[in-house]
C-alpha cells in the first residue's frame, strides 16, 4: 500500500504540521481544529532505501498496512547504487 508523508498548513492559525497517511489526504489542525486542511506537499514513503550497519536496505509499504506502513524488507546492498538498481527493476504499478 501507498505510504506519504504529508505537510499541511492551518488556513485559520497558519501553523505547520506533517502527518503519515496511505494517501494525500484533508486533515484536521491539531493546533486549533480546524478542518479540511489539503498538503500542501507530500512525499512518498511506500519504498525506502535505509543504511543499517553499512548496508543498504530496501524496504516497501505493506500492502496490507493500515494505520502504520508496516514495511517489508526486499533485500539488502553493500552499496546505495544497488540498492537504487535494485528498486529500479521491482517497480510496482
Amino acid at each position: 500500500m501507498a505510504w506519504f508523508l504529508n505537510f499541511y498548513r492551518c488556513d485559520r492559525c497558519r501553523k505547520v504540521w506533517t502527518n503519515e497517511w496511505s494517501c494525500t489526504c484533508d486533515d484536521e489542525c491539531p493546533h486549533c481544529g480546524f478542518r479540511d486542511m489539503t498538503p500542501f506537499n507530500s512525499e512518498d514513503l511506500t519504498e525506502l532505501i535505509v543504511e543499517e550497519g553499512g548496508r543498504f536496505v530496501v524496504l516497501r509499504s505493506s500492502e496490507e498496512a493500515e494505520d502504520d506502513p508496516s514495511y517489508e524488507e526486499l533485500g539488502c546492498f553493500t552499496t546505495r547504487d544497488t540498492a537504487k538498481e535494485f528498486l529500479r527493476s521491482h517497480q510496482t504499478n
